[in-house]
């Protein structure tokens, strides 16, 4: 697994299609990758970071967990900490009631982003771990590339 992944740090990538236009993404959290679908057509596989906690779903705020679920891509930030962001519905009805049943808030702010602003040389390098407080990451270029082509509301289903 561990020379999977740096194979797929290496791998050169092709593009997205000009034409390519982004309406589900499906992330894999135990094999590291989000894919890109327009309708039933797969477009393009990408590597990723998740949160520092990965093992398991979003419990509460400050977990350092990805969430696990069912959520829609809501917003858009050009401007954020991190290279562009795309905001995730989370928490959904299921996640905000599980984290009343312990008395705690469920958190939100959950994104796909690049890097951190000033840190994009970093490239492909962030994926040797996982980084982000619950996020998830790819590099600035991929990020260009999601954010210019996904369309609002854009299913994205995230598995363990």
């Amino acid at each position: 697994m561990v020379l999977n992944r740096i194979l797929s740090i290496l791998r050169k990538e092709k593009p997205l299609a000009q034409n390519a236009i982004i309406d589900s993404i499906v992330v894999w959290k135990s094999r590291r990758i989000m894919q890109v679908y327009q309708g039933n057509k797969l477009l393009k596989t990408y590597a990723i970071s998740l949160g520092k906690r990965p093992i398991g779903p979003k419990v509460q705020e400050g977990d350092l967990r990805t969430p696990e679920g069912i959520y829609a891509i809501n917003g858009r930030n050009p401007q954020s900490r991190f290279y562009r962001n795309l905001g995730i519905s989370y928490p959904n009805q299921s996640d905000s009631e599980n984290a009343a049943k312990l008395g705690k808030p469920p958190g939100g702010d959950i994104k796909i982003h690049g890097l951190r602003n000033g840190r994009g040389y970093r490239g492909k390098l962030h994926l040797l771990k996982d980084w982000t407080a619950g996020c998830i990451a790819v590099t600035n270029r991929q990020m260009d590339e999601i954010y210019q082509t996904v369309t609002p509301n854009a299913l994205i289903t995230i598995y363990p």
